[in-house]
């Protein structure tokens, strides 16, 4: 990763322009093509620097809600208990911890009803109490690399 993408990954964090060719937009402020920016944008996301790249909404204001929850999972079945996990739609992401809960995962649902649904859904086909840890207060991080 250079300068030109950090540029570029902090000015992507800002929003994209609402116009006819925000790409173009973001490209002329930091004096690049269109065609590199996107160029850049591919190679960051397949070389897996950045591992999303899209909208970021907003569920509960649409809605639905969003949870973070944990599970215990055996060593032995750690990747079956993955793939179950994996397996639901609503589950937007999740990641190993070194920790007792060591599988953790965010849940978004369209509704709030569906939450308590999907997590008795998850403890019933892995066999594992499933540690629901709603949201308290957000908090909005706004990561900027340094140039």
């Amino acid at each position: 990763m250079d300068e030109l993408d950090r540029q570029l990954i902090n000015a992507l964090q800002n929003g994209l322009p609402v116009c006819q060719s925000p790409f173009k937009t973001i490209a002329t402020a930091l004096m690049l093509s269109e065609e590199d920016v996107l160029a850049r944008l591919r190679r960051l996301l397949d070389s897996g620097i950045l591992t999303r790249f899209g909208p970021l909404y907003n569920a509960e204001q649409l809605g639905g809600a969003l949870t973070l929850a944990a599970v215990k999972a055996p060593t032995e079945r750690f990747d079956n208990v993955v793939a179950i996990i994996n397996a639901f739609p609503e589950v937007a992401h999740n990641y190993a911890r070194d920790h007792a809960l060591n599988i953790w995962f965010v849940l978004a649902t369209e509704t709030p009803e569906q939450l308590p649904i999907i997590l008795d859904a998850i403890a019933e086909q892995t066999g594992l109490r499933v540690y629901n840890m709603p949201k308290i207060k957000e908090y909005f991080v706004n990561l900027k690399l340094e140039a």
